[in-house]
Formats: structure tokens, C-alpha cells, sequence
């Protein structure tokens, strides 16, 4: 994966940010083969196996605003080195034009894949239709949503617990789930992540 900052002139370096930020949400996560680094100026390049973790990733960055997320898929040339920024291969090549073409766009969710032009061209097309309708729900999910959302998200407690914790009615937690397109979001994650390792096959 290749990100870059949007409008870093205008909003100053929010790398650090970003990298720790990712560095806590891919902490537990599996197949980080390197975790994200930065590469030159605003830009951040991570190495990632696993699609699951690619999305996680990808959702976190389009919920943060403000970045251009470019996603190779394909080989990488072989032992990796010790930094993504040493490493090559067209797995690098195909996320480097990911990013521009996210980046140009236009779009309001600005994420795009690339697998080149051989049999993974048309489920990597698929996974990033699917990846940028996922990232214009959590970019339009309110404070509200998020804040249950981000009590559930990888817990064992139960929307009454939510409520207790936040002070509310489970009726009122159920509805900012509801809002939040939390359970779609959820059903749809497993069907990028296919979609991403389908286009890498």
C-alpha cells in the first residue's frame, strides 16, 4: 500500500500521526509484512499479505480523511529487505500508480487498486468499487457512530454494556448502529478482502 497526504502545504505533516495511529490498529492484525513507514515527503508505504488486514488499513485511512490510498497487488521481489522503502517488485509499481490515480480522481473517496493488466484486473476493479462505497460509509459516519462502533469493534461487550458504559438506552445504542451501517459494514469486509485475494491470485 502507497498513501499520500492531501494538501500537506495547507494542513502541515500529519505522517507521525498517521503511523502511530496505524501502527495501534494493525498491532493484532496478521500479515504485516512491513509495517507502514514513510518514504519521501508526505508519503507512507506499507507491505501487507493478508487482504482482511488490507482493508482494515485502507478503512482507517479513508475514516482519518485527508489521504490518497493506493493499493498494489501482485508479486514483490524476493527476500523483502528490512524497509518497504529498499524493497521492489510490481506489486510496488502497481500501488505507486494505485495512489496517483486515487489521487486524481477527484473522487470523495479517494482509494483506488491496481493488479495490472492480467487475469487480477477485473476482481481488483470489483474490490475497489466495493472498497470505496465501504470508505464513503465510514467517512460519513457521525461521532456518535463511531463511538459505539469503537466500543464493539473487536470486544466481547454487547450493545447493553455499550449503553451502560455510555450512559444511554439500548434502543438509542441500536440506533446509532443502525445509522452507523455498522452490521453491512461488517457483512461487506469479508467480500473486499475475497476480492483483493482473488485479484492477487
Amino acid at each position: 500500500m502507497t498513501v499520500d497526504q492531501d494538501a500537506s502545504t495547507r494542513r502541515g505533516d500529519l505522517v507521525p500521526g498517521l503511523l502511530e495511529r496505524l501502527a495501534d490498529v494493525l498491532a493484532s492484525e496478521p500479515g504485516v509484512l512491513r509495517g507502514f513507514e514513510r518514504t519521501v515527503g508526505d508519503e507512507v508505504q506499507g507491505v501487507l499479505e493478508d487482504p482482511s488486514t488490507v482493508v482494515s488499513a485502507a478503512l482507517e485511512m479513508l475514516r482519518l480523511g485527508g489521504w490518497s490510498v493506493g493499493i498494489g497487488v501482485g508479486p514483490a521481489d524476493l527476500p523483502l529487505p528490512a524497509t518497504s522503502r529498499a524493497a521492489t517488485g510490481p506489486v510496488f509499481v502497481r500501488a505507486r500508480a494505485a495512489v496517483e490515480r486515487a489521487r486524481g480522481r477527484g473522487s470523495a473517496v479517494p482509494l483506488a487498486v491496481d493488479a495490472g493488466d492480467g487475469p487480477g484486473a477485473v476482481p481488483a476493479a470489483e474490490a475497489e468499487a466495493v472498497l470505496r462505497l465501504l470508505g464513503g460509509v465510514v467517512g460519513r459516519r457521525t461521532p456518535a457512530g463511531w463511538e459505539v462502533v469503537d466500543l464493539l469493534a473487536g470486544s466481547e461487550l454487547r450493545q447493553k454494556d455499550v449503553a451502560a458504559r455510555l450512559g444511554v438506552s439500548e434502543q438509542a445504542v441500536s440506533q446509532r448502529l443502525r445509522t452507523a451501517l455498522w452490521s453491512e459494514e461488517l457483512a461487506v469486509r469479508p467480500v473486499a478482502a475475497r476480492l483483493l485475494a482473488e485479484g492477487d491470485r
